[in-house]
Order: C-alpha cells, then structure tokens, then sequence
C-alpha cells in the first residue's frame, strides 16, 4: 500500500504501570506503522491503553519494552533531551484544547512557532495568522479563548498543533468536547490540511461519527491491538 518508510514503526512493544508486586502490564506485543500522509483512527473502551500508546508515540512517556521508532531513530532508552527534540517535531491536539486564557489566538500559536530559534518574531507572526486564515479565524486572530466557540478554541488548537508542518499530529479525543456538527467540521480541517502537508494524524476517539475519515482504524481492546483494517471504513 506504501512506498515510503513509515512516520512511527512500533515493534512488539510492553508497557507497565507500578512496581513490585503493585506492577500491572498495560500494553502487550503492539505492532504498528504508520506512513506518511496517512490519517490512522483508534478506537477502543476506556482503559484499553490508547492514551498510554499515544504517549509513548509522542515521547511523553519512556519506552520500556520493545522498539518505537518515529522517523527512523529510535526512542527506546532515548535520553530526555532526545525525546524533548521528538516532542518539538510532534503536533499535539487533545480534549481540552489547552489554550492559554490570556494571549490571544494569534499568539497562542505563536508560541509554538517559536520554539524554532531560526524563525524572526515576524515571521511567526505571519506564519500564526496564515494558519489561522485556513482553519477559518481569520476574523478572530486577535481574539482571547473566553471568547470564542469551543469549535473555535479547537480550531486554534489545529492551527497550532499543524503551523510547523510536522510530519506526525496525535489528537486525543479531539471532537469529545463538541457539538456534532462542530467535531465533524473540526475533523475534516484537520484532514484537509494534514492531506495537504502530507503530515501523518494518529487519532483516539469514541466518536463513531467521523471514523469515515480514516485510512486505516486500529482496535484496542485490554492492551491489545485487537483490530487493524486495511483501507475506507464506511459508516
């Protein structure tokens, strides 16, 4: 189905929680690649262990068993300040958009700009407001999050978590805190311009009205990947 190396290849990954006799396996033998450009949804109960893969995928977490690669280098016994610089090339979207109550939506995705030394002020400043131009705030860049929509303050988070064209987006629950009609519109921005960008989006979600804009779904069910399906999935 791909040419191309993949964004994250995960082999025979474990995953545990505790110590001694309190120590609890939460992920067990996790194989997975995921490719450029591709939009892979995961799905699963609660507690299944899709936020802790995400985690570990992001380097927000250490890998403790097995080999997870994001773009060929590998994060198993990776020192902090290699997965600090993985986080930097890592787009992050989650339920509560996080934004920061007091700047505005502009230099909400500013900051993230930013975190690359070589851009100058004003270029991050245009590059936030060109981004915010596509996810449709182009009349609401100078706004604060108290007032917009929580469709909005996610659009934001889009804007900023896809304004450095990273090759790999992890959204948790992305639409959990939206109206119907909002998390589809959220979704399929977010499809639009990673399609784009040619980036990579790994998304968790219970919401079965946007699994049709997957390629591919992955199953998790009690720390297994009980389920990967080839291709469209149509509602």
């Amino acid at each position: 189905m791909f040419d191309k190396e993949p964004v994250i290849s995960i082999k025979h990954i474990n995953h545990y929680y505790g110590k001694g006799i309190l120590k609890r396996q939460i992920l067990y033998d996790i194989n997975l690649d995921i490719y450029p450009g591709e939009i892979v949804i995961m799905t699963g109960p609660s507690g299944s262990g899709k936020t802790t893969l995400l985690s570990l995928i992001g380097g927000l977490r250490s890998v403790q068993e097995g080999s997870l690669q994001f773009l060929g280098i590998e994060l198993y016994k990776a020192s902090q300040k290699k997965l600090v610089n993985i986080r930097r090339k890592i787009g992050y979207i989650f339920q509560a958009h996080n934004l920061l109550e007091f700047l505005t939506a502009r230099q909400n995705v500013q900051m993230a700009v930013e975190l690359n030394k070589f851009v100058s002020h004003q270029q991050a400043i245009a590059k936030s407001e060109t981004i915010l131009k596509a996810v449709g705030l182009g009349e609401r860049i100078d706004y604060y999050p108290e007032n917009l929509s929580g469709g909005q303050k996610q659009r934001v988070a889009i804007a900023r978590a896809l304004v450095n064209n990273p090759p790999l987006v992890l959204a948790d629950e992305p639409t959990a805190a939206l109206d119907k009609q909002s998390g589809r519109d959220v979704v399929q921005l977010m499809q639009h311009l990673a399609k784009e960008q040619g980036t990579s989006i790994l998304l968790v979600t219970h919401d079965n009205r946007i699994l049709d804009i997957a390629d591919r779904i992955v199953e998790m069910e009690d720390g297994l990947l009980a389920r990967d399906s080839q291709g469209k999935v149509n509602n």
